[in-house]
């Protein structure tokens, strides 16, 4: 297609693992377009929408396409609606300047993993593009980085109180006995309590401390903090919807005799829906999610 030439799908990927470069935990990839579209413009033909698909406009779905090879090369990984290069990633950024041979090399690596599938796949890259559609691959993941948006966004803005509830929910769901929920006030370090039996005769004891700070992430002073509320045969989750620093991270893992683990808003998101089967009905309410269903193929 005259339209989307390789040259044209390298430059798109290359910008990508430019503005990728720069962050080494990583970018949503809501915003990994939004930057691109300033560093790589799109052309009126990339700003039209698809004639089939009114509404739908070529340039993120083109985008999106131009990385599926870049993926299964090893280049960029993308969890949970975050993008990262990696550090092959890397080394190829700056072995290909030219973006045709960088493009070149992702659908040679592409073919190579494709080869070594055990099933036949259906579709290359190159052999997927088609000027009146966008991608199913391409659909299938924009789809995805929506939906988890927008749980995202309906957790970040969840009341505190009742973002503990959520908590508790999910806690409840894995098997645990919630005994206790902090009330509105100080909480005393921690926001929920849980048990593996009614009686708590078997098994530690689950403290949870809840912070909901969309725009904050949680410091080593922080989880210190919690740390000190935690008994010899307690087990601590933290959970945070603004993520913990890298400091933060590093403390978690060298802790000994604490037992503690860290749960950001996609970790979280990811046990609710790997739970939802076993949420009660009024735990299911507080966050409720519908599964949508994509050809397996795409």
């Amino acid at each position: 297609m005259a339209e989307v030439t390789r040259r044209r799908g390298g430059e798109m990927l290359r910008g990508v693992m430019q503005i990728l470069d720069v962050e080494p935990d990583g970018l949503a990839a809501r915003e990994v377009l939004v930057r691109l579209e300033t560093a790589v413009p799109p052309t009126p033909f990339e700003l039209a929408d698809y004639p089939n698909n009114p509404g739908t406009r070529r340039y993120e779905k083109l985008v999106r396409f131009h990385t599926i090879a870049a993926v299964k090369a090893g280049w960029i990984y993308k969890a949970s609606g975050t993008w990262t290069l990696t550090p092959i990633g890397k080394s190829a950024l700056q072995t290909y300047s030219d973006p045709e041979d960088l493009m070149r090399e992702a659908d040679r690596l592409y073919r190579v993993w494709k080869k070594a599938q055990p099933e036949p796949l259906p579709l290359e890259p190159t052999e997927a593009l088609v000027e009146d559609e966008p991608s199913p691959a391409a659909s299938l993941e924009d789809a995805e980085d929506a939906a988890r948006g927008q749980i995202q966004g309906y957790l970040e803005k969840m009341p505190p109180y009742v973002f503990q509830d959520v908590v508790a929910g999910l806690l409840r769901a894995m098997g645990y006995v919630v005994v206790w929920v902090a009330p509105p006030g100080p909480d005393g370090g921690f926001d929920v309590v849980a048990q593996t039996d009614p009686l708590g005769a078997r098994g530690p004891r689950i403290k949870a401390q809840v912070k909901q700070r969309p725009d904050s992430r949680v410091s080593p002073s922080d989880l210190r903090s919690f740390l000190a509320t935690l008994g010899e045969q307690d087990v601590g989750i933290y959970i945070s919807t603004g993520g913990f620093t890298k400091e933060t991270e590093f403390e978690a893992r060298r802790q000994e005799k604490r037992r503690v683990t860290l749960v950001d808003l996609a970790r979280f998101i990811e046990l609710w829906v790997a739970h939802y089967s076993q949420l009660s009905e009024p735990d299911r309410q507080l966050l409720p999610l519908k599964p949508v269903y994509f050809l397996s193929q795409a």
